[in-house]
């Protein structure tokens, strides 16, 4: 486990927006990529970062979706990505080498969340985990002599409080027994966590620094889908009238309260010299190994030593490398 991992005592509260973590940041001449750019918290770090000045490509397995939802966005623009699809990695990562450019930061954003039924990829890994970690695992390596040349860069993957309590199944990564949408979320959100904190290890020294960043519960502002309130309610998400409750002291929080966490692991300069560290509420997160329950109420999403652990993320990686090879 780091020995970063420790609060900074930022400015910023959980309240904070992407605005606010961003006000006085000058991004101007910053190549950034951001996966899952176009939608939702994606969409919000997108337009965050290109209102600081950057220079943002979004990429996006629907390109014409994509396209649409930023096109009123000023400096960001679409690529093709397919994060299940190894040969769409290479080719995306090939165009960026070829281009030149260096990559100052790179935000793996894009996820998918709670599939009902199991579901797997082209090389027959459950999704979640390929879209969330072994798509990312890839794309990173094969950018890395980008964030090399950007001589000081930053990877920012989204995790969850859920790495906390997710466990990396060894023996069955692709869930064949016994799947759970909740349990391979948890899976997905913990091998965030751990590949952030071997991937600072590995690279530092070349001035890659990684962070991962928990944004909070973010469901938008609605409307909400029918079959999907009655859970929204049950865990204190929205109102018996359906509206989004909002309050991020509970870590309930809109769409620009999430984007702060993650716009302030991609660019603020107060995490400048540290790295491999869990970040929420724009700050590093407090290590806390009690045993807290997960209730309505309560949602526990501190930082503990298992989904920090040195060794685990070592074998995290090389268990990937064997299976993006």
């Amino acid at each position: 486990m780091t020995s970063d991992q420790v609060p900074l005592h930022t400015p910023f509260t959980a309240a904070s927006t992407a605005a606010d973590v961003l006000s006085g940041v000058d991004l101007t001449g910053a190549n950034v990529v951001v996966t899952g750019g176009h939608s939702r918290l994606g969409h919000e770090v997108s337009r965050a970062l290109a209102a600081a000045g950057a220079s943002v490509m979004v990429a996006s397995r629907d390109t014409s979706r994509a396209a649409s939802a930023v096109a009123d966005i000023p400096g960001v623009a679409v690529e093709q990505l397919d994060l299940t699809d190894p040969r769409s990695i290479d080719a995306f990562a090939a165009r960026w080498l070829e281009s030149g450019r260096p990559l100052h930061i790179l935000v793996n954003s894009a996820a998918v969340l709670f599939h009902p039924t199991r579901q797997l990829d082209s090389r027959g890994h459950e999704l979640a985990f390929s879209t969330t970690h072994l798509g990312h695992f890839q794309l990173t390596r094969a950018l890395l002599p980008a964030l090399r040349a950007a001589n000081g860069a930053r990877v920012l993957t989204v995790t969850s409080g859920a790495a906390r309590f997710g466990q990396i199944h060894w023996d069955d990564l692709d869930l064949a027994t016994g799947y759970d949408p909740r349990v391979a979320y948890a899976q997905s959100k913990r091998a965030n966590t751990l590949f952030t904190v071997e991937l600072d290890r590995r690279y530092a020294a070349d001035g890659i620094r990684a962070f991962a960043a928990h944004p909070g519960v973010v469901i938008g502002p609605g409307p909400h889908a029918e079959a999907r309130l009655e859970s929204y309610r049950a865990h204190g998400l929205v109102d018996e009238s359906g509206e989004t409750v909002i309050d991020p002291a509970t870590g309930k929080k809109s769409i620009e309260q999430g984007a702060a966490t993650l716009v302030f692991g991609a660019a603020s300069p107060l995490l400048d010299g540290i790295g491999g560290v869990y970040l929420k509420d724009s700050d590093v997160a407090e290590l806390d190994d009690t045993d807290y329950p997960l209730t309505a109420d309560s949602i526990p999403s501190m930082a503990n030593s298992a989904m920090l652990d040195a060794d685990d993320a070592r074998r995290l990686w090389e268990v990937s490398e064997q299976l993006t090879a």
